[in-house]
Order: structure tokens, then sequence, then C-alpha cells
């Protein structure tokens, strides 16, 4: 995978603004009958049913991931992965993956690859594609909230399309992973990046605000740290008061797939605290569900590539892109590689 290109992040980002743009025309298709489902999960369950069978916990899951994704791509494709927060403790990723892509027609599989890196490198992208859409003009520093594998893809991904950055502040609650982080990244980009000591240091002077934490307790991000126009990307769910998302613009990856994830939570008891501890829209659609924020002002990422909606209104808009990651881009750039 490595040889054949995973880690070409400007090629990646090309590949995943590509797939925006199938999104934003229609050309794709998703699992369910909505056509837009993030993946069929296994729901393991809050106390133990059999000696063996797993139980809930923080990113607990199975998933298999399915998409057709149209275009020069013309190709099905399914990520399969299980992910416990455990696994750090034997030495694994949290979550393991593997990518199977078959011929649209047929069904004959055309690969069966490793889908770590491909997952990696398309969710870094992501935030690539949003910043280069989202952002204001001329942004010069970027706060990245979370000093693992990927957060180094969505600074990769960012640094690949926002030209004027200078620099970046890394926060981790483990500060030798955030100087760590920031040598590494800091050479390897070529940019000033700094370990900061408090999220608020990171966070205050920040045009892009990027999210990719895991574990038991969400960053915590306070309203009065965001500078005007900044924008804060959630690839990781992050705790910030309702008020954050009533008074800024929300940009979705794909609005129709966090609409799908609130059906699933409306079928589920406690549905919407459950998606809450994984989901970076968790918060977002229990506030549209409660009333308090209408589905309508929220805008899908897609339309705006392809210009059927405004990025932002002015240059002091506060934005939050809220994604979810969907098999769309895995095919689109496993197929790619």
């Amino acid at each position: 995978m490595i040889q054949a290109g995973v880690l070409d992040m400007p090629r990646c980002v090309e590949t995943v603004e590509e797939t925006f743009r199938l999104l934003g025309t229609g050309d794709y298709l998703m699992g369910g009958p909505r056509e837009n489902e993030h993946g069929m999960m296994i729901w393991f369950p809050e106390e133990r049913r059999f000696p063996n069978m797993p139980v809930a916990g923080p990113d607990r899951r199975f998933m298999s991931m399915i998409a057709y994704v149209g275009g020069r791509f013309n190709v099905c494709g399914d990520k399969w992965y299980g992910s416990n927060i455990e696994n750090a403790k034997r030495g694994l990723p949290r979550s393991i993956l593997m990518i199977t892509l078959n011929d649209p027609d047929t069904g004959k599989p055309l690969a069966y690859m490793s889908g770590n890196l491909v997952s990696a490198m398309r969710t870094g992208a992501v935030p690539g594609v949003a910043a280069k859409y989202l952002a204001r003009s001329g942004a010069e520093v970027a706060a990245i909230l979370g000093a693992g594998v990927i957060s180094k893809a969505c600074l990769k991904g960012i640094a690949a399309t926002q030209k004027h950055l200078k620099e970046v502040r890394v926060y981790d609650i483990i500060l030798e992973k955030a100087e760590s982080f920031a040598r590494e990244m800091g050479e390897r980009l070529g940019l000033k990046v700094v370990a900061a000591r408090s999220m608020e240091e990171a966070i205050a002077p920040a045009d892009l605000i990027s999210v990719a934490t895991s574990g038991h307790r969400k960053a915590r991000i306070e309203t009065a740290w965001l500078k005007p126009g900044t924008v804060v990307i959630l690839t990781g769910a992050a705790d910030m008061d309702d008020a954050c998302y009533l008074n800024c613009r929300i940009v979705a990856d794909n609005w129709k797939m966090h609409q799908a994830w609130m059906q699933d939570a409306r079928e589920r008891e406690n549905g919407f605290e459950t998606i809450s501890t994984w989901a970076p829209s968790g918060q977002l659609l229990k506030l549209v569900e409660e009333g308090k924020k209408s589905k309508e002002e929220i805008v899908s990422l897609g339309d705006v590539v392809i210009g059927r909606k405004k990025a932002r209104g002015d240059d002091d808009e506060r934005i939050i892109f809220v994604t979810g990651g969907m098999p769309v881009y895995d095919v689109a750039w496993a197929y790619t590689v």
C-alpha cells in the first residue's frame, strides 16, 4: 500500500475533493433505504449477556461501511473494521480495518486491501478540503487538538491547501506527546509547530481548529476562545456550549448521512446519548431533534464545492464543520491507490 502511494496527501486531497463533487451532484450511493447510511454497526449491549459477548464501551464497535462511487471511479467497496479504545494497552491501533473493492456490474472482487492507512489519509484529507472552502482568506494559525495519528493526517491535509499557514499549535493532555508531535510535524512540513500547555493557548489565536481526540472525555472548547472567522473542524467529538452550535454556521460533510444517524438514534433506547460518545455531530443532532436548531440552516460541503451554496457570509462568521467519515472516501482513495 505504501509503495503504491497511499501516503500521498496532495493526491488524496484531490481525490477527496473530487468525491465531494460527486456528493454534491448525487453520483454516489451508500447503504440503507435512505442511501446515506454511515454503515451497518453492531451495537454491543451495556451489560454482558453471555460469557464471551463484548459489552459497550467508548468507541467500541464493529461496522461494515459500503458505498458505490461514480464518476471516474465507478466502483463498489466495503470498509470493515472493529474499534476498541482498550486496544492501545495491547499494542494495537484503536481500529483495525480492511477494504474490499468490487466491480459494480458483476460483483467481481478487484482488490482486498489493508485499510488503516487508507482510512487515516482520507480522514486527514477531509479537513484539507474543508479548510480550502471554509477558511477565511489568509488563514495563518491552526490549532490541533489531540496528538495522535489522525491529527497528523489532518494537519497534512490542512497544510496541503492552506498556503498562508505559518504556525501550528498542538495540544494534548499528555504534554510529551504534543512536544513529540510538534518536532516531527514541524520537520516534516517545514512549519512552526509548537506544543501548547493549555487548550485555550492553542485555540485562542487559531484561524482553523482541528479536533481529532478519542477517549473517555471529549475536548471541552469554550465559545469565548473562538476568535471571529474561526473554523472548527470536528473529526472527533468535542464538548461545546449549545449556544456555540446555535450561533455558528454549521457545515456538514454530508447532512443526509447525519440525518440517517438521527433516525437510528430515534429507534434505539438512549440512542442520542449512545451516538454522542462517538459521533462528532452527536450534540448537534440532539439540538436539531429538540427543535433548537433548524436542519434547514445546515449546509453540506458537497453543495459548497459545486457552487450550489455559499461557504460563509463574511470573514467574521464562525463555522463548525461536522464530519462523520463516509465510505465514499475510503472507496475512492482505495481505488485511486
